[in-house]
């Protein structure tokens, strides 16, 4: 380790006997009495060995951002190197690869603000960057910044051997596989598009709370969607349908060999679509509504998930302000956030303020235990920082965000949870959905959804849509499987204009009443 120890006329290293070792100053650094730590093994220094960013960069940086008289400044470092296929019709219809770096400069000023950004790692333009992101805060310049802390963190997934390190045309097979593969599962699946993405994240995170973290994180998604086509005249109505598969995660190029090939997932999909031609009109009203396990857990994210973000919390605007220690949901109902997951996509090591990530419980046999928080959250509302600080690039600034969101499991067998049921709708599978934060308000279109009568799954239904209010939906969870199923890697959620990975999951659980949008 080396530290380093600034004064206003003097920089000097101090070596681990305590000798320091005068060094020039520089005319145009901004000085404050500054001490810092860098612990740095070679895996950990890509920015510095490889982009040139020196410790004594960092250094001045932060001190400039605090310039002004701010709270608190962090820079974010991040290089990108991403691959994406695309074919269509068999044939490749899209192609590209790329490379991007920039640093983030934030200040914070009370509840207040200030953030630039640059993609030239020059020492010029990063202070430039730092002078902008001060102006947010006024008053006199922050004296101290306290010696950095690196972050040790557990490896929650692979570099060595990463998708990103395969060669393009082995990821061109995987959809070529795919395309092939969903074209022969039936005659009536007309067309057939298939993309393949991956990218290498390196972040690095340097604060003036001594926080000094860096993450190399793989990611990677295959995904496959079909049109499926009735002849009309031929016993069949003319109607068409879609269907939709994939998967992914922080994995290596192993993960799509075996269950999770690229046949498995276009049989999906085209089994999805195939299945929707021979769907009768959903029911309309109020009933019973069982959901299943795994990628159904997208509605608990959606409809509470977003809900329990502490940023919204905060300003209380979400529909579970003010209710921590209350009954928000049936007592049957466990919903944690866990980014410690190995090799899942919405995993990992430290979050975007260079926090490690951790298993949170926010609600706990019904009652709403906490928040997820971020640095700022965490400050204003006197609460623990759950490490949810994410961000999708250097461009933006971190927010609370889930990570992989999920009920855990209960004591109910699945197939008594539909024998329970006199009639009702049993969904399978989601497409697109929205949320009102405020007052929790869902709709939730169903891709694959089935009729439930006399405890029996019978007849596929189209069209069907689930309706309701996350905070009184969980309240009528009646029963819950022992089944807990996570999704196949493939969620990407929005918010404020920002997209992350995520993953959900739930076992199956009914709910004893909820409205479903139909056509019957």
């Amino acid at each position: 380790m080396i530290f380093r120890e600034e004064t206003a006329r003097t920089r000097s290293y101090v070596d681990r006997a305590g000798n320091p070792t005068p060094i020039a100053a520089s005319p145009d650094d901004t000085y404050h009495q500054i001490k810092m730590t860098i612990p740095a093994p070679d895996h950990k220094r890509y920015f510095i060995d490889k982009l040139g960013v020196s410790e004594r960069l960092i250094e001045r940086c932060l001190a400039e951002a605090l310039s002004a008289g701010g709270d608190y400044a962090d820079l974010y470092f991040e290089s990108v190197s991403s691959t994406s296929l695309g074919i269509d019709e068999s044939m490749v219809k899209t192609a590209s690869q790329g490379i991007s770096v920039g640093c983030g400069i934030r200040v914070l000023s009370g509840e207040r603000t200030g953030y630039a950004y640059t993609d030239d790692l020059s020492s010029d333009r990063l202070l430039r960057a730092a002078r902008t992101a001060a102006l947010i805060a006024s008053g006199p310049a922050k004296e101290q910044i306290h010696g950095f802390r690196h972050t040790e963190s557990d490896s929650l997934y692979p570099i060595a051997g990463a998708t990103a390190d395969a060669e393009i045309a082995a990821k061109l097979k995987l959809i070529q596989r795919a395309d092939d593969a969903a074209r022969a599962y039936d005659s009536r699946i007309t067309q057939v598009r298939a993309s393949f993405s991956d990218e290498l994240r390196r972040i690095l995170i340097a604060a003036s709370d001594g926080t000094f973290a860096s993450d190399t994180q793989p990611l990677a998604r295959l995904n496959i969607f079909v049109i499926a086509k009735d002849a009309a005249g031929n016993g069949g109505s003319g109607s068409t349908a879609r269907g939709t598969s994939g998967g992914g995660g922080r994995i290596t190029m192993d993960f799509f060999e075996g269950d999770k090939s690229p046949e498995h997932f276009a049989r999906e999909a085209a089994r999805t679509a195939i299945l929707q031609l021979g769907a009768v009109a959903a029911p309309a009203g109020e009933m019973e509504v069982v959901l299943g396990p795994g990628w159904p857990g997208v509605l608990l994210h959606e409809a509470v998930g977003h809900g329990l973000e502490a940023d919204f919390n905060r300003k209380k605007t979400s529909a579970f302000a003010g209710l921590i220690g209350q009954q928000v949901a049936s007592s049957k109902v466990t919903v944690v956030d866990n980014g410690r997951m190995p090799n899942r996509r919405g995993s990992i090591n430290v979050d975007d303020e260079g926090n490690p990530t951790q298993e949170t419980v926010l609600i706990e046999n019904g009652i709403l235990k906490g928040y997820l928080s971020d640095k700022l959250s965490s400050k204003l509302m006197g609460t623990p920082n759950t490490g949810s600080g994410r961000r999708e690039s250097y461009h933006h600034i971190p927010m609370p965000r889930m990570t992989n969101t999920y009920m855990l499991n209960g004591e109910d067998m699945p197939e008594d949870i539909i024998k329970s049921v006199k009639r009702g709708l049993y969904a399978v599978n989601f497409g697109g959905g929205q949320v009102d934060i405020t007052n929790g308000k869902f709709v939730f279109s169903a891709s694959e959804a089935y009729l439930i009568e006399d405890g029996k799954v019978t007849r596929p239904v189209k069209g069907a849509t689930l309706i309701g209010n996350g905070p009184e939906a969980l309240k009528y969870v009646s029963m819950v499987g022992n089944d807990l199923a996570l999704d196949e890697g493939i969620g990407t959620c929005g918010k404020s204009g920002q997209s992350v990975p995520v993953g959900v999951g739930m076992p199956t659980i009914k709910l004893d009443k909820m409205t479903v949008g139909g056509t019957n």
